[in-house]
């Protein structure tokens, strides 16, 4: 998570200062893939803290750092979002770039 997450705002500033949409919609993409990994790390650390209530002090650690690694791929994705609005003048906040696709609406 932290090398997806750390990728993702280094990716997202060069889009930034090269304009490149295409390098933002990249980080857009990963960040379903941090979200993936920031469920399964608390579905597997919340089952070894019901298995062992020794673990509950380190679990809940890491689910606090994992829930911050995804919260920082967010950023780097509202960043990205914000980015391809201003290169190409396409909103894809909350998937509305679908959403107009399939209306026949584009904002130019």
């Amino acid at each position: 998570m932290a090398e997806i997450a750390q990728s993702m705002v280094k990716d997202v500033l060069d889009a930034f200062v090269n304009q490149d949409s295409r390098l933002a919609r990249s980080v857009c993409e990963r960040d379903d893939l941090v979200d993936g990994l920031n469920d399964q790390v608390f579905r597997e650390l919340l089952t070894f803290m019901m298995s062992d209530a020794q673990t509950i002090t380190r679990a809940v650690h890491l689910m606090i750092v994992c829930r911050c690694l995804e919260r920082i791929a967010d950023h780097a994705t509202n960043i990205a979002e914000d980015v391809i609005f201003l290169v190409d003048a396409s909103v894809i906040k909350h998937h509305a770039d679908v959403k107009e696709e399939g209306e026949g609406k584009n904002i130019s």
